[in-house]
């Protein structure tokens, strides 16, 4: 498996939206995912795994020119197309970066407020995977920062992953929680679901 499918850019649970590659931002209300995330002027939010960048533009709007958000990804093809959206809507407070979400983060210890990953995990092995990520995250997020993971559900669909790459929230949970974490939010989104976690 290349690291490009590896990190999830590929295999999106959302429909292709004009062309512009595979987001789950448009299958459901995305002003409630930001409602839960409660994002604040100033902030530092990260999106990992974000493909061609719809989440990242929404949070560059509830951040303010004060904020701002990293838009990470594997496939420099999506990051071009960030970059492109971002020109052409006048944000001057998203910056790009290319890289792996299995490896360490280019990102400094205490330092992001909300780190998003929308349909990533399921691309890769939870078990073999998630702890290493979420170890990267928790060092990187402030004391009172969050990590919030969008996922389809382990649901039969006709679309979207199959059902053995799906993950539920209890799989996350069960990664997640040990490594200091506790949930903070959940929400059913429809096909997909929310849920959030801050440090203990």
């Amino acid at each position: 498996m290349n690291k490009e499918h590896k990190s999830g850019i590929h295999c999106h649970g959302g429909h292709r939206r004009h062309g512009r590659g595979p987001t789950s931002y448009g299958m459901h209300d995305s002003s409630l995912v930001f409602k839960t995330l409660k994002l604040k002027s100033g902030d530092v939010f990260l999106d990992l795994g974000c493909g061609p960048g719809d989440y990242s533009i929404h949070a560059a709007r509830e951040v303010g020119p004060l904020g701002r958000v990293n838009a990470f990804d594997s496939n420099k093809r999506m990051l071009d197309l960030v970059m492109a959206k971002t020109i052409e809507q006048g944000f001057r407070n998203i910056c790009p970066h290319h890289g792996d979400m299995t490896d360490p983060f280019p990102f400094v210890d205490n330092s992001v407020d909300t780190c998003f990953m929308s349909t990533s995990l399921h691309c890769m092995s939870l078990v073999k995977c998630g702890a290493g990520i979420f170890k990267e995250v928790g060092r990187i997020l402030k004391s009172s920062g969050q990590v919030a993971v969008l996922e389809c559900k382990k649901e039969r669909m006709d679309f979207g992953p199959p059902l053995h790459m799906r993950i539920s929230a209890d799989d996350i949970k069960t990664v997640v929680e040990p490594l200091g974490f506790a949930e903070s939010a959940y929400i059913d989104l429809g096909f997909n679901y929310l849920i959030c976690f801050s440090k203990k």
